[in-house]
């Protein structure tokens, strides 16, 4: 049917779309940067208790990884177990706004939660975000929230933390 061609295109439309912004990665490399987080801050669920951790993490532009290890203190008299938490994670950040950077995170891994001789370990999940705060050089404040639903049985299935960590970019 001669009537009915149509002009061809040298590559269809889809494929020039989803391949710009690999071409642009090409074009425009961005280095890869790591850093690493040593923590202290305070896990309110059920009572206030506090959490030391330290965390590393790798990205480049606005997506990130990190791998975390944090230990929430147990308090036996007033009934709120200790928490330690393995987690890897996902970050989605801003480009540096000024001295400022902001992300949010998603992630998973495990937990063991402790209360006197009873325990519970298991998977868990995890959303939260934050910003890094530029002070000097490469040291910067990272001040982080976070929302855990833990699987199983724990006594606290959605602990929550807040930290401020010193932070070292590499």
């Amino acid at each position: 049917m001669l009537g009915s061609m149509r002009p061809t295109r040298p590559y269809p439309l889809p494929f020039t779309l989803y391949s710009l912004p690999f071409l642009l990665l090409l074009l425009f490399p961005s280095t890869a940067a790591a850093d690493l987080t040593a923590f202290l801050g305070i896990n309110p669920t059920p009572e206030r208790r506090s959490v030391a951790g330290i965390a590393a993490g790798a990205g480049m532009l606005i997506v990130g990884f990190e791998v975390e290890y944090a230990n929430t203190t147990e308090d036996a008299t007033v009934e709120a177990p200790g928490l330690r938490t393995f987690m890897a994670n996902g970050l989605l950040q801003t480009l540096p706004l000024g001295r400022l950077q902001f992300y949010g995170t998603a992630g998973a891994g495990v937990y063991r939660e402790t209360l006197r001789d009873l325990s519970e370990t298991h998977v868990g999940i995890n959303v939260g975000g934050g910003v890094k705060m530029t002070l000097l050089g490469p040291l910067r404040l990272r001040l982080d929230y976070r929302v855990f639903t833990l699987r199983g049985e724990p006594r606290h299935a959605n602990p929550q933390r807040f930290y401020a960590g010193l932070n070292l970019k590499f």
